[in-house]
């Protein structure tokens, strides 16, 4: 079960990453991601990477084209019956041009001997054609 200390650190974990990416500190994604994570990042066109070294070539290619920033809202933290635990959240990214886009991101989250790390997060762009019907 998850501690309120898990929980926190689970939410640091996730404002870390925007820190990390809008300061282009590529050599900290060690401390994000788990040796085996899985980056996601399809719907955005750069597929799905392993590693921390993968991910931070990926970010590092001027092809990326990151937001000025990046920011991390509505936490939701859950665990599965078999221990398994997710974060879901949103991020609101801010465009050279001054636009906004929006994010989720659907997260596994592990627990390793540094803490706290993201073992897979998939990047799903959020898009007028997918907005639910109202029931």
């Amino acid at each position: 079960m998850l501690t309120v200390e898990d929980r926190l650190a689970i939410r640091e974990l996730l404002a870390l990453y925007g820190h990390v990416i809008d300061e282009r500190q590529f050599s900290r994604v060690h401390e994000l991601f788990s040796p085996d994570g899985r980056y996601d990042v399809s719907d955005f066109g750069h597929g799905v990477h392993h590693g921390p070294a993968a991910i931070a070539a990926l970010w590092a290619d001027p092809g990326s084209r990151h937001p000025l920033a990046h920011h991390t809202v509505d936490v939701v933290i859950t665990e599965d019956g078999d221990g398994t635990v997710r974060a879901l959240c949103k991020g609101i990214g801010l465009l050279a041009n001054g636009k906004a886009g929006s994010v989720t991101y659907r997260d596994v989250v592990t627990k390793t001997a540094g803490g706290w790390r993201i073992a897979e997060r998939v990047a799903v762009l959020r898009r007028p054609d997918r907005i639910p019907e109202i029931s």
